[in-house]
């Protein structure tokens, strides 16, 4: 068996408890990372990774609270020592035509998804200046690629992702630190059966959501998984500023 890919390296994965974000914490750690799993809700997935001898804790965290991500890191410093990796999952859909989405909802899903992305940079990166360097892996998605009825605010949010991701890495790939992201398609996850059990046939709307790629299936998360843990790795050390794309060709038409 060859070295794991990511030993002795502290990980913060923010939305790391569920769907995506709990697959990417359990191959982190399987790498050999110390992972902080962030996320509002524990489910478990730190104490799981624990139990099969890997090392991990949860610290809950609102990404849109300065406050919390300050709580955050000082955390990741306090059981780790620093911070290495930062793997910008959290996020929030919203399926609402843009006339019917309210000032509220609009400012709920950019806090979330591309605010939180801000706030965690901001006070992860100095950390990795003190350690001469580090990845951050941004989750957008195709959807900001690519527009979608009936998704304004979300297609707003992870487009930014996108730009931020890029303006980023310009500004720090001279400091070693590698700026990414990953856009995945349609995903099996939680996240994903809370929209579709609002569907009159949630069964056919999950076909429907299959049909929409040529591959004519969802993702899984490990799927995404393994893509985060590229750009996290040295096997990237050449990629920056990258939106990798993981749809199973959705953005081809």
């Amino acid at each position: 068996m060859g070295e794991m890919e990511l030993s002795g390296k502290v990980a913060i994965v923010t939305g790391g408890d569920s769907g995506i974000g709990k697959a990417i914490s359990e191959l982190f750690a399987a790498e050999g990372a110390s992972v902080v799993v962030a996320d509002i809700h524990d489910s478990g997935t730190a104490r799981e990774i624990s139990k099969k001898g890997g090392r991990a804790i949860y610290v809950k965290t609102d990404v849109g609270d300065e406050a919390q991500v300050r709580r955050l890191v000082a955390r990741a410093k306090r059981s780790f020592g620093g911070v290495d990796i930062l793997c910008n999952n959290a996020g929030i859909e919203l399926l609402r035509p843009m006339l019917e989405t309210t000032e509220e909802e609009w400012d709920r899903v950019l806090r979330t998804n591309l605010k939180g992305v801000f706030l965690t940079s901001k006070h992860v990166i100095p950390e990795m200046l003190k350690r001469g360097g580090g990845t951050i892996v941004n989750t957008a998605s195709q959807l900001g690629l690519v527009g979608l009825e009936n998704f304004t605010a979300y297609c707003a949010s992870k487009g930014g992702v996108v730009l931020l991701t890029k303006s980023m890495a310009l500004e720090y790939a001279r400091k070693n630190i590698r700026v990414n992201c990953i856009c995945p398609g349609p995903v099996q996850t939680p996240m994903l059966e809370r929209e579709l059990m609002t569907e009159p046939d949630p069964d056919a709307a999950r076909k429907m959501w299959a049909r929409r790629q040529p591959v004519e299936r969802l993702g899984q998360p490990q799927e995404i998984a393994e893509a985060a843990l590229y750009l996290a790795s040295e096997r990237s050390s050449f990629v920056v500023g990258h939106a990798l794309v993981i749809d199973g060709g959705y953005t081809l038409d």
